[in-house]
Formats: C-alpha cells, sequence, structure tokens
C-alpha cells in the first residue's frame, strides 16, 4: 500500500528528472532530484511503496534511463499510467521498475489515495474510495526482472533461457 502522486499527460523525461542532475547513475542520488521542479515535496515526503500515477505519454522526450532510475531509487513501488512512451517503457523494465498500463485507474484516483497494487495479477485497488481496477499483469519474465532489480541483475545470477520460460 501506499499513497499515490498523481501526474498530467505528457509528463517528460526532463520533468521527472532535470538533466543537470543526470551526472550519476547511482539511484539514491537520481532520487534526490526526481520530480523536483513540478512536485519538490515529493522528495521530502515519498515514503517506499508510494505509487506514481500518471496520463498519457508517461515517460516522453528523451531516451535517458535517468528518469526510470531516479523514480525506482525513490522506492515507488510502480508507475501506474494511461500510456507510457515506448522508450520508457523499455528502460523501466530494463531497470526493473515495474509499470502497469490502466486508464480507468488513472482517470479515478487523486492525489494522495491510499492504493494497493497487486502487480502478479495487475489488480489496482484504490483503498480511499474503495474502487478496484483491473491493468494487464506484467509478463513473468518481466515480474522476474524486477524482482532481480533490472535485467543487468538477472543476468548476472541467471540463465537466459529461465527469463524465457
Amino acid at each position: 500500500m501506499g499513497k499515490a502522486w498523481k501526474f498530467e499527460d505528457n509528463l517528460n523525461t526532463d520533468e521527472i528528472i532535470p538533466a543537470r542532475y543526470n551526472i550519476t547513475i547511482i539511484p539514491l542520488e537520481l532520487a534526490k532530484n526526481v520530480f523536483c521542479e513540478i512536485k519538490p515535496e515529493y522528495t521530502k515526503t515519498v515514503q517506499p511503496g508510494d505509487v506514481i500515477v500518471g496520463g498519457q505519454n508517461f515517460g516522453c522526450g528523451s531516451s535517458r534511463e535517468h528518469a526510470p532510475i531516479a523514480i525506482k531509487g525513490s522506492q515507488a513501488k510502480c508507475i501506474i499510467a494511461s500510456s507510457y512512451a515506448r522508450i520508457f517503457f523499455r528502460n523501466a523494465i530494463n531497470i526493473g521498475l515495474p509499470i502497469l498500463e490502466c486508464p480507468e485507474a488513472v482517470a479515478d484516483i487523486t492525489e494522495g489515495d491510499d492504493i494497493d497494487v497487486n502487480l502478479a495479477t495487475g489488480e489496482i485497488f484504490n483503498r480511499t474510495n474503495g474502487h478496484q481496477y483491473q491493468a494487464q499483469p506484467l509478463p513473468q519474465f518481466v515480474l522476474k526482472i524486477a524482482d532481480a532489480g533490472g535485467i543487468v541483475n538477472f543476468l548476472k545470477t541467471h540463465d537466459i533461457q529461465e527469463l524465457l520460460s
């Protein structure tokens, strides 16, 4: 369970983490400046397990991996959005940041709602208003990557065939 942090459509990677902070790839360092220009209170009050809720085309803009790394470093449980920019989607999976698409949840969730997410089933429960939503669950191989902390970590300890099975 976690608090919902709500963002608008077309949130770009420079709004997630401005380029001037992209001098490292250390998640906790990047997390210190995530959303600093659009939600400066985020870094001061985010709690492990909070949920990012975004509109359409989440993560558009540059293809830098810093944006999903910064979100992951903030210890957000996952992102729920209506849709994702293609490169952000790939980068999020590669670094082990769980993402779900569910336009119905995005339309109904408000900032601060208490959200529970089951990544394996795709079930999203809004404890604040009692509504439940169904996202497409993450494929097993994506869950394995997320559990390992990203594709590189997964491949360090697993055979590639295990990822495909």
